[in-house]
């Protein structure tokens, strides 16, 4: 008897995101990204890079950005990230994204570029370096993007800006020399209260590893007593009472937080702490998340402990990418006119 050939599989949508090696994450950056990466191994071909490229538009200390590097790949898979599920490489061990940036960077206009936010932004905060990386910074973005085929890009408000000119660019490539490069999509993970964490001292900004407070950031390596110390001096109001509401963007902000970590709404949490004092719900939200990052934080003091295992994982990761970007890179080669070498 005959049998039926199996059905092909389809072809996975590939996702593509990065991260910078300029710090240990915060809170925010875990809550808000990495933390939503790992599910999508499941049903995407998935690509994450350390962003080393990116970090050098400001000074940096070449020991410490190096250290910074390797510890930011270990945090990626101390946070859930398999690098036998996905391709997991550092940006610099592939030389296809700085030749891919080079034609791009001729594709870009330069109005283009001074209207970014981010030129501008760090243009005010760095006025002694104004350089031309920091400029065409979002040329490289999108030969990250685009040397992969990727279709979607996971990306918080801050980051859509860069996402438009990636596609702007894309489109502009394939309307010169026809289709050669997918012009990707934003990816937007289920809302959740809670995606956007704010400063604890500040809660009307961001947390930022940049902080000049150290109380206003929880890195996902602080120790248990420091994070605790971090949320119980955390700015809240005078009201005393665990409700969101116009005023109250400190308390709305921790209960943001304890939302994503125990699943409770913020009506859930209201009743919860109903009659109590911001300072049980400190220390509470505090414990919750001390007991969501001790996996996260063993797991890492393993994979640091074993150099060996992480080079080989990131010498596998860049040339499981370099295969793929290149093909992308030949076909902009090509197209553009440059001899085969």
């Amino acid at each position: 008897m005959e049998q039926t050939p199996a059905a092909p599989r389809e072809r996975r949508k590939i996702i593509f995101s990065a991260i910078q090696p300029t710090g240990v994450f915060t809170l925010g950056n875990y809550i808000g990204a990495v933390r939503n990466w790992p599910p999508l191994q499941k049903d995407y071909d998935c690509l994450y890079c350390v962003a080393d490229l990116h970090a050098i538009t400001v000074r940096q200390d070449p020991a410490t950005l190096r250290r910074n590097t390797l510890e930011a790949y270990a945090l990626l898979m101390a946070c859930g990230l398999d690098p036998e599920k996905s391709i997991l490489f550092i940006q610099s061990h592939n030389p296809d994204h700085a030749q891919g940036a080079w034609v791009l960077n001729c594709y870009t206009q330069f109005g283009e570029l001074s209207r970014m936010t981010q030129f501008k932004d760090k243009s005010a905060r760095y006025a002694d370096n104004i350089n031309a990386g920091l400029f065409t910074y979002p040329t490289l973005m999108a030969a990250d993007i685009l040397l992969y085929q990727t279709n979607f890009v996971p990306v918080g408000e801050d980051q859509r800006q860069h996402l438009e000119i990636t596609r702007d660019i894309a489109g502009r490539f394939n309307g010169v020399y026809g289709p050669t490069l997918t012009v990707p999509e934003a990816f937007i993970p289920k809302a959740e209260k809670g995606a956007r964490i704010m400063s604890l001292q500040d809660p009307t900004r961001k947390m930022s590893k940049s902080d000049p407070n150290p109380k206003g950031l929880v890195s996902i390596l602080d120790e248990p007593g420091v994070i605790l110390k971090k949320f119980r001096s955390a700015v809240t109001d005078s009201e005393a009472r665990v409700a969101a509401g116009p005023g109250k963007e400190g308390i709305a902000n921790l209960m943001g937080i304890y939302s994503v970590f125990t699943g409770k709404d913020f009506a859930a949490i209201q009743e919860e702490f109903a009659g109590k004092g911001y300072g049980d719900f400190k220390t509470a939200v505090g414990e919750t998340v001390i007991q969501a990052l001790e996996p996260v934080q063993r797991r890492y003091k393993e994979l640091m402990a074993d150099k060996a295992y992480l080079e080989d994982c990131y010498r596998r990761g860049a040339q499981q990418a370099a295969r793929l970007s290149h093909r992308t890179l030949e076909k902009m080669y090509k197209r553009v006119g440059f001899l085969h070498a």
